[in-house]
């Protein structure tokens, strides 16, 4: 026997003023119960690792404030404070419960049509971020279709379960100073100190470059600071091998000093970090060592 067609509770297309009530209602609730929070979405920075596939080398450029419900309530998950053979790790997880309609309204300016694998939580009451592992759209117990479904909308919140991001050289320039801050002061910086006579401020988070142009530099490198007393300039992420007696221009500030230190522990090879990403070093000693010629039996006829 089918269901009352005067109480049908899980229509298959439209959707119901109870529906909007319960979604209105959820919201309202994590508004009251609970967090602000900066949901920063992942974007590539033109790196490729071809073997693997992976975007090696992201950026986090965007932050969105939105309010999360964190669904903890005795404590992190996880495994915590674990010691590995490569030491001590932090292995905190969290699960944040955000409303599908507000997230589509706060990032409603982007292509973002849900929360992604790989994306960045700010938590400001923990000072920490969280990468997001896995989003469940549909098997949340607390809203599991409750009062069915309407023009393709599961439930009226994602779960998002996070473990503790571990920065890798990670390019992070949201314009938020705590989140921005928070990054500068982790990235291993090289410093360059530059001769008297040059000309400009270089300014924080812009590219400095050696060479002819930006797309023809010979190296590049972000700035992290500049000390203008002491003429110190100390760089993050260099690619390319910086020369003594060589201007450092900056590409937005148009600031132009000549270095005239190098630190001598400090290795700029031109193809260090590709050779890593694409694992060029591994493909070349292989292709030494596999015989691929029609007499060996295991290699390609």
């Amino acid at each position: 026997m089918p269901t009352n067609f005067y109480f049908n509770n899980f229509p298959a297309e439209q959707i119901t003023s109870e529906q909007l009530l319960v979604e209105d209602l959820v919201i309202e609730a994590m508004q009251i119960h609970g967090m602000d929070v900066f949901y920063m979405p992942r974007t590539s920075a033109d790196s490729e690792d071809m073997l693997y596939g992976e975007d090696v080398l992201k950026k986090y450029e965007t932050a969105y404030n939105l309010e999360m419900y964190l669904e903890n309530v005795t404590g992190m998950d996880g495994e915590g404070d674990f010691m590995s053979k490569f030491g001590l790790e932090i292995r905190d997880e969290i699960t944040l419960l955000v409303s599908r309609r507000r997230f589509k309204y706060t990032t409603g300016a982007s292509n973002l049509f849900r929360p992604r694998e790989g994306d960045l939580i700010y938590v400001p009451l923990f000072q920490n971020f969280f990468e997001i592992t896995m989003v469940e759209h549909e098997n949340n117990q607390a809203m599991f279709y409750t009062l069915g479904r309407g023009r393709g909308n599961n439930v009226y919140v994602y779960a998002l379960h996070c473990k503790q991001f571990v920065f890798s050289q990670e390019l992070v320039h949201t314009g938020i100073e705590e989140i921005d801050e928070q990054i500068r002061d982790a990235y291993q910086r090289e410093r360059i100190t530059m001769s008297v006579g040059g000309s400009g401020t270089y300014l924080q988070d812009e590219t400095v470059y050696q060479g002819a142009s930006l797309a023809a530099a010979t190296a590049k490198a972000t700035v992290h600071s500049w000390d203008s007393t002491n003429r110190y300039l100390d760089i993050v992420r260099p690619i390319g091998t910086f020369a003594n007696n060589t201007a450092i221009i900056g590409s937005t500030s148009g600031a132009n000093w000549t270095a005239s230190s190098i630190p001598d522990d400090t290795t700029f090879d031109n193809n260090a970090f590709e050779d890593v990403v694409d694992n060029t070093r591994i493909q070349t000693e292989a292709d030494a060592i596999i015989d691929f010629s029609e007499h060996n039996p295991f290699g390609e006829p």
